[in-house]
């Protein structure tokens, strides 16, 4: 059995699908149409940079998606390989638009347009210089579960990332995260601040929840191919209704990354095939089970080797 997983935030390169983007019309024809729903040359964008501007969430995130779904369907439709065989589909974060509309649930056109207003409501949800995100490396949840929940009086922040066996993430604000980092120091516990502009994935991006609740349930729905694995609950759902819930809890809520795996293993997963720019979701799942296949497609000799 096999699953079909998509990359978030931080996947993203100058460049990256460029050799897809020469070499075939389908993808020529999915950048135009990107740029075409957008208004801009998010091609332009991603094919020469600048990377500064490339990194800015509402950015980032139809890029990412653009990318994804071009290799998908490349794989698909020029190689004659049916990724909709898998037993499920998942996506870190925005990872998990990728999935959806690779599925079937929702097209090209509105997930690419929800994509940048998902990246700019959540760039914009807190001021720069407010929040941030801090990883923390070679601990456990329980542990971090607990230090946060002993000084609650003292700081607030929130578990953004479960990522892996021993790599998690939190969002808070500074003032906060920086009362958090010094209880890290004194346990040992090595941690680094991430270079985002905001505290994802956390109560400070209600204003993005709202945004996202209102631009959501705009957007027609159709029955998918493929049982997604959810980020917020790593739990299967198929149901538009739950669907469309979820992606709306999943901005404020905590991106359940490990227990998403570990819950497709159990069910019978053995092969995962990552789709998109980077290698980051394979690391995270040979974190977590070394024992399982993973695949990361990047180029055609990826393809070539693929094997489900």
């Amino acid at each position: 059995m096999f699953s079909v997983v998509f990359p978030g935030q931080g996947s993203q390169a100058v460049g990256m699908g460029k050799l897809f983007y020469e070499k075939y019309n389908l993808v020529r024809n999915y950048f135009k149409e990107a740029d075409d729903s957008l208004n801009f040359s998010l091609s332009k964008l991603i094919l020469e940079g600048p990377k500064s501007d490339l990194d800015l969430t509402l950015n980032t995130q139809p890029a990412i998606f653009l990318i994804s779904y071009s290799i998908f369907n490349v794989i698909k439709k020029e190689f004659n390989i049916n990724l909709n065989k898998a037993n499920f589909f998942a996506g870190h974060s925005l990872g998990e638009y990728s999935a959806l509309s690779c599925a079937g649930y929702i097209k090209f056109s509105d997930t690419i347009k929800i994509l940048k207003i998902r990246g700019e409501a959540m760039q914009n949800a807190v001021p720069k210089g407010i929040g941030g995100m801090v990883a923390i490396l070679g601990s456990t949840i329980k542990k971090i579960e607990d230090i946060i929940l002993t000084n609650k009086e003292n700081f607030k922040i929130q578990i953004a990332n479960d990522n892996s066996v021993g790599q998690i993430v939190v969002s808070g604000k500074l003032s906060d995260l920086d009362k958090f980092i010094e209880i890290l120091k004194l346990q040992g516990i090595k941690n680094i601040k991430l270079p985002v502009s905001a505290p994802f994935h956390c109560e400070l991006m209600d204003s993005a929840t709202k945004i996202m609740s209102n631009e959501i349930n705009k957007i027609n729905f159709n029955k998918g191919y493929n049982v997604l694995m959810s980020n917020v609950t790593a739990d299967k759902i198929s149901e538009i209704s739950e669907i469309k819930n979820l992606l709306i809890k999943q901005i404020g809520n905590r991106v359940r990354w490990r227990e998403s795996v570990i819950n497709m293993i159990d069910n019978g997963v053995d092969n995962f095939v990552e789709i998109g720019p980077g290698k980051v979701l394979s690391g995270l799942i040979k974190r977590i089970n070394k024992d399982v296949k993973v695949q990361s497609i990047n180029n055609e000799d990826d393809i070539k080797k693929l094997s489900i």
